[in-house]
């Protein structure tokens, strides 16, 4: 579904992410970890559109996107959840939602499946957004990514900041699309159990390149725990 192949990006004198290519399957969760700093977030920005590649290509469904703007990048079918949430606080939860809606023609309806995955988005659809709990944000900031129904879902520390019960709900809804097959998943993560529990294959990054990659199950041999951990 998205290829990368040899990605560069820079500020000013400095290399941020050095030469990076990787694959992203229909129906995997591809984990993208390293500790802070390491550019995770640099390159799901450069994925998007809001930073600009130095070199390289970024192919999405076989179409060449690496000079296309972020909302051409969201209308070809890319979901993306930012860190921090980012939901408007004087919207309302319903209105949040169909902000997500913004790139498909007027009447568009949202997908069921956000009130089923979330069922408090439902009962809170005319709470605003400012006034819910920070696990209840995330749910709605992962709605939100939903309402295009992508064919690949970006999703930046999902649990940072979350109470445990929610961290649970979000670890089955980020299972529950994988295995309908019909997007690609990429996870950054720095909570590595959660990471491991839904990892099909794992990227480690480490001053912008990617210094270990293979199957999520074989995350703990590899020594990955050690390595965020260090």
């Amino acid at each position: 579904m998205l290829k990368v192949e040899n990605l560069n990006q820079k500020y000013g004198g400095s290399h941020i992410l050095r030469d990076l290519s990787f694959d992203l399957k229909i129906g995997e969760v591809t984990c993208l970890l390293g500790r802070n700093g390491a550019g995770k977030t640099t390159l799901l920005k450069t994925l998007m559109g809001v930073e600009k590649s130095a070199s390289g290509k970024i192919i999405f469904d076989g179409d060449d996107m690496t000079h296309e703007p972020s909302y051409q990048r969201v209308r070809h079918g890319i979901g993306y959840v930012p860190q921090g949430r980012e939901i408007f606080p004087r919207l309302t939860v319903l209105e949040n939602l169909e902000m997500g809606l913004a790139s498909k023609s007027s009447g568009t309806p949202l997908p069921p499946r956000i009130y089923e995955m979330f069922p408090i988005l439902k009962e809170f659809l005319k709470r605003r957004g400012g006034d819910l709990s920070g696990g209840q944000q995330q749910q709605l900031a992962i709605g939100r990514a939903l309402a295009i129904s992508p064919q690949l879902l970006i999703l930046d520390e999902p649990t940072e900041g979350i109470q445990p019960s929610i961290i649970k709900d979000i670890e089955r809804a980020i299972r529950s699309l994988a295995e309908e097959g019909n997007m690609a998943i990429l996870l950054v993560e720095q909570y590595y159990d959660f990471a491991h529990s839904l990892a099909d294959q794992y990227l480690l990054m480490e001053r912008g390149e990617f210094i270990k990659r293979g199957s999520g199950e074989d995350m703990e041999k590899d020594g990955i725990r050690e390595a965020l951990a260090v």
